[in-house]
């Protein structure tokens, strides 16, 4: 399995596209004017609590004020409050903890109006961005992410992620970790720390504890609301992710990103510094590998599989729907049941891909296509949790359901990655539709299925529309002699001007359309 990053630059935003054994898998960007990033920690004040919702409006900033629940305060809110009061008066040099009284654990199931009142001062994080009409979700349980360990400021605790395999490991992590840990800060060990030394586990911890010190440096000086300290830069915050040995290259088209992630690479992982390559091809980055074509492809209300089958994908205010269908591909299974199966295995890994992909949160509701036995029904359900192992998104998969609906709840931290794929039609003032290159994928996977039937046919003529017979005809090398060249068969095509944009057919050598 390989792995590519390719950054791609533009004078308002970073384009980030991660493909795996040349798949567009996930697709971030990141643009300038974002001041309310994931992670970002904000010197803030409360505007109002309210009990009925248990919970507090703080002002960080933006036009909407943020949303702080009772229960994201952390139990050493009154640990903080009093730090930020004597950091903010001068009167605490030492940010180090060590020598700080800690207060005593609010209670779990208090109330906000016992703990905070209006016009406090509050050190909060940014852990939902601003979505649609609601303002950003915060929290003042505060931690410092860094690429093996997490840490949490206020706190003694020690825990390891789960996706760490063997107690061995975990074992022998937890016992570094709390050898070097300094007093009045928790930390949380990664999934990448494992068989990590402690010397790196320590250098990682150091990092942090500058970067909460320069923060705690700047309260006094900080203004009602401000930033007090920025997430790193999202080329860095995602490679410290995502990152491992399975990276083969890092594409970048920009002189000075290719040297911040060069830099940062060389910190994290110096053996794989070489694969930080500097685009200067002529043709733009994304064309050069495939992902504007990607995008094009998987980005519409439909998403295209292998064989003719394929996805419709609809949004909601309340959540997402995802219909599977077998479209018209060729049934070469025995029977009805072994062809759900089948074409379900194939959506499993595709909508596993498309979650990524669009970043898709909240509730999403998958319809299958219904099957009758319970082991089809575990054999899709197993295969959908395997795809979506590598999801770093918090996720939750039900079993599918008597009526073939599997009920997915994922984590939604920044609004969903939405690109238009459809376009203006030439001919036609005000109207779009999907774009061609969409329409062109259609037209190949109809004529694999004809080609691969059971009946041969001496000649294929293609009907459409004379703008995509134009597109499928013009140029070297065109589409149709690449068809030729992968499926060793001529393919007449035949513009017709009666026909709409997104109308075609195909033809047998006596004019008869072959369904």
């Amino acid at each position: 399995m390989n792995r590519e990053l390719i950054v791609r630059s533009s004078p308002d935003a970073v384009d980030f596209a991660l493909l795996k054994d040349g798949k567009l898998i996930e697709l971030h960007k990141e643009e300038d004017n974002n001041n309310f990033s994931v992670g970002d920690i904000f010197l803030a004040k409360i505007r109002k609590p309210v009990t009925g919702l248990n919970a507090a409006f703080v002002n960080v900033g933006y036009e909407k004020d943020a949303f702080l629940h009772y229960h994201d305060l952390g139990p050493q809110l009154s640990s903080m409050l009093k730090f930020i009061k004597n950091a903010r008066t001068g009167r605490l040099r030492d940010f180090s903890l060590k020598d700080f009284p800690f207060e005593k654990d609010i209670d779990k199931n208090g109330s906000i109006n016992e703990v905070i009142k209006a016009n406090q001062s509050l050190l909060v994080q940014i852990v939902k961005e601003p979505i649609s009409t609601k303002g950003p979700r915060i929290s003042s349980e505060l931690s410092l992410a860094g690429r093996y360990l997490v840490m949490v400021p206020f706190s003694d605790r020690v825990s390891v992620s789960q996706k760490i395999a063997t107690k061995e490991e975990k074992n022998r992590l937890i016992r570094l970790v709390k050898s070097i840990k300094p007093k009045g800060f928790g930390v949380i060990i990664r999934t990448v720390a494992e068989g990590k030394k402690v010397a790196e586990l320590d250098r990682d911890l150091q990092n942090l504890m500058s970067k909460w010190t320069t923060m705690c440096k700047r309260l006094q000086r900080a203004e009602h609301p401000s930033k007090v300290l920025v997430e790193v830069n999202r080329a860095s915050s995602f490679l410290r992710d995502v990152f491992n040995d399975s990276f083969t290259g890092i594409h970048v088209d920009d002189e000075t990103l290719h040297d911040q992630i060069k830099d940062y690479l060389s910190e994290i992982a110096p053996n794989k510094e070489s694969i930080v390559k500097l685009y200067a091809g002529s043709a733009p980055i994304f064309e050069k590998f495939g992902i504007e074509r990607q995008i094009k492809t998987s980005f519409g209300r439909t998403a295209s599989m292998s064989r003719g089958a394929y996805l419709v994908i609809e949004h909601t205010e309340a959540l997402h729907v995802i219909d599977v269908n077998s479209g018209n591909r060729s049934n070469k299974a025995k029977n009805q049941e072994d062809t759900a199966l089948e074409v379900n295995l194939l959506a499993a890994t595709e909508i596993a891909r498309q979650l990524r992909l669009r970043d898709m949160g909240g509730i999403i509701v998958v319809d299958f296509i219904d099957m009758t036995k319970n082991d089809h029904r575990k054999k899709l359900f197993d295969r959908l949790r395997e795809e979506m192992m590598d999801d770093r998104a918090k996720h939750k998969i039900l079993p599918p359901s008597k009526f073939g609906l599997v009920q997915i709840t994922r984590q939604r931290v920044r609004p969903e990655m939405k690109i238009k794929t459809s376009e203006e039609i030439p001919n036609v003032t005000g109207a779009e539709v999907e774009a061609p290159i969409t329409l062109i994928d259609k037209i190949q996977v109809d004529l694999e299925r004809i080609l691969n039937g059971k009946r041969s046919y001496k000649g294929i003529e293609l009907n459409t529309h004379p703008f995509i017979a134009a597109y499928l005809t013009k140029g070297f090398p065109s589409i149709r002699s690449k068809w030729f060249k992968t499926f060793k068969k001529w393919i007449k095509v035949q513009p017709r001007d009666a026909y709409k944009y997104l109308e075609y057919n195909f033809k047998d050598k006596d004019g008869n359309i072959i369904r």
